[in-house]
């Protein structure tokens, strides 16, 4: 969908006594910086406006100005431009002609000073504005403007300047340069700033949402399914069509951002977004458009009416209205078509910088058309294809996989002598767990390759590690097809090489299950989903560990008594008798605690 509607959420720091490559993973997750505003000063993106993207409207009655070293040129002419006055952060500057300020950036500039200022491309025009190259607080820029052969007869230097992320001017006007000779304009010069309206006036809601009317006279999403709009820990977004325009409603947790998407995919890019942003109690509500990974470019004109909103008992509400078709935007797309939907939530940091979201974004199963029979649906914030992935991961690594081991570990001795088709108990058991392990692992190795249809960038070592894992699944039934018979010299090579390999594939399972529940793409609730793998770590330790211990035990308790033969044997087959029962016990009761580990594995990812 996007970078703001789309992937990462994370922690401020490890989560789990995991090796450094874990770490490095939640680092690599948590350190995602603010993905809106321009504190680099690359604004190609507001060349023709001049209006920063800082989703608040311009101050009028500017504190700075803009000036010029004369107030005539010639064609080739080098004149100096001079932007002063309080501390400011940003600042943006183009020549245009003075008759009319909507006209193109005439002209090219040359720097006074390369660390506060750099020169930028708008339109055909080669260095034809400067802007800041960072935030750093300035009082006074220096740049030289070069007349153009084609310049207009009246030119005047325009500056945008931001004092604070919501505190600026935009096209504060400056001096105004002739040619000789020059007639008088046509138009009046612009002599005062007028401040550009971003949004139509806010109002506060009165009332909170309810659901009431949901699948009869509007539309709904909520997540979770059939929560209540009035609950904090509930995120919704209804539509009601009114004639020929669509009265919007959502609503979520209190603190940052609520956006919504329209798309054409269940991807980011080409989407039309809408925003709203709860920085220090106060909403601003905003249009934006979603192109591919980049962060997403708020309109300068707002497309809503009746813009509205409410902050009450933990709840974030906003409510605006939008014509259902909008011939002059640009990016909005008519409303009485199917789309898929997204709702997304995140953080916004001082400065109302738009972080982005800390976990996958909802998204509806299907299209749907907004403004034709009402729904009432929920949505999953992990793809289908995903679950399926992280399920059948768990049941083959944390079940067939693990009880398939225990098998072979210490029951060889007990099931030697019972058959099942021809060959020893134990190892068709082993042998039947390991290959439905294979089995389960391959289909789910192919599952996220078929979602993305590419691989996936943004999940850190997770795939690397998966990758790994497959490979090794893969060798080892390889390598079981050529071992040696049970005498032969190089059986112990093949032991030795068997067992390392498959101890290695568990570990590095279990450390790729950790990297994995807590990616965007299949959140599982935190922090309960770590608690339970760390349980079934202890769990399956907790079981072998008692299975040595009794094994040993075992050994010592029929230990060879050379003067006694007799007494030897019974001791013998009394002990094993008691061995093998209780081996089946623990047997039983492990099975049984993988199967709730399984269970509740599975509840968790239904409820995402």
């Amino acid at each position: 969908m996007t970078t703001l509607l789309f992937h990462c959420k994370r922690r401020n720091s490890c989560k789990m006594e995991l090796p450094g490559l874990a770490c490095a993973v939640w680092m690599f997750i948590s350190l995602y910086g603010p993905l809106y505003g321009y504190p680099n000063g690359k604004v190609r993106a507001v060349c023709g406006s001049m209006m920063p993207h800082h989703g608040s409207s311009p101050r009028s009655s500017p504190e700075h100005v803009i000036t010029a070293n004369g107030t005539e040129f010639k064609p080739g002419d080098k004149i100096e431009v001079n932007l002063s006055g309080p501390d400011f952060e940003g600042f943006f500057i183009q020549a245009r002609n003075a008759e009319n300020w909507d006209s193109p950036a005439v002209g090219s500039f040359i720097l006074a000073d390369q660390k506060l200022s750099q020169l930028l491309t708008c339109g055909h025009t080669k260095n034809s504005a400067v802007s800041h190259t960072s935030k750093a607080k300035k009082k006074f820029v220096k740049v030289y403007w070069v007349a153009p052969v084609d310049a207009p007869k009246h030119v005047q230097f325009l500056a945008t300047v931001v004092k604070k992320y919501k505190t600026f001017w935009v096209k504060i006007p400056g001096t105004i340069v002739s040619q000789p000779n020059a007639p008088s304009p046509t138009t009046p010069f612009h002599k005062t700033s007028e401040p550009v309206s971003t949004s139509h006036p806010i109002s506060y809601l009165t009332n909170p949402f309810n659901a009431s009317g949901c699948g009869n006279t509007k539309f709904c999403i909520r997540n979770p399914s059939g929560c209540d709009p009035e609950s904090a820990s509930c995120f919704f977004l209804s539509f009601r069509q009114e004639k020929s325009s669509v009265l919007i409603e959502m609503s979520g947790p209190s603190e940052g951002y609520l956006a919504f998407a329209l798309s054409h995919d269940q991807w980011m890019g080409d989407d039309d977004a809408y925003l709203c942003v709860n920085e220090d109690h106060h909403v601003s509500i905003s249009t934006a458009y979603l192109k591919e990974r980049s962060p997403p470019v708020l309109d300068s004109e707002s497309a809503l009416e009746d813009v509205s909103w409410r902050l009450a008992d933990g709840v974030f509400q906003c409510s605006f209205r939008r014509d259902i078709h909008l011939t002059a935007q640009k990016g909005r797309f008519n409303l009485d078509a199917s789309y898929y939907i997204f709702l997304a939530d995140g953080e916004v940091s001082e400065g109302g910088l738009i972080h982005k979201h800390h976990r996958q974004p909802l998204i509806t199963s299907g299209t749907y058309n907004i403004t034709g029979l009402p729904h009432d649906i929920g949505g999953s914030r992990s793809p289908q294809l995903i679950k399926a992935h992280g399920a059948l991961m768990f049941v083959a690594w944390i079940t067939t996989v693990s009880i398939g081991v225990i098998v072979a570990r210490f029951f060889k001795p007990i099931w030697s002598h019972s058959y099942l088709f021809g060959k020893e108990m134990w190892f068709q058991v082993h042998r039947m767990l390991m290959l439905t392990t294979v089995i389960l692992t391959s289909i789910s190795f192919v599952l996220p390759f078929v979602y993305r249809g590419e691989w996936s960038k943004q999940a850190g070592f997770h795939p690397y590690l998966g990758c790994t894992v497959m490979a090794l699944a893969f060798f080892q039934p390889l390598m079981a097809g050529f071992r040696p018979a049970p005498h032969a010299p190089r059986r112990q090579l093949f032991n030795w090489f068997h067992w390392s390999t498959g101890t290695t594939a568990r570990i590095l399972a279990v450390v790729t299950m950790f990297l994995g529940m807590d990616l965007p793409a299949l959140d599982l609730p935190d922090p309960w989903d770590t608690y339970t793998m760390f349980g079934f770590v202890a769990w399956h330790v907790g079981i072998d560990v008692l299975l040595e211990i009794h094994s040993y035990c075992l050994i010592r308790k029929v230990e060879v008594i050379e003067d006694d033969r007799i007494q030897i044997l019974q001791s013998f087959t009394s002990a094993e008798a008691e061995g093998h029962l209780f081996k089946q016990i623990v047997l039983t009761i492990y099975v049984c605690g993988n199967i709730v580990f399984l269970i509740a594995f599975l509840v968790a990812i239904n409820q995402i």
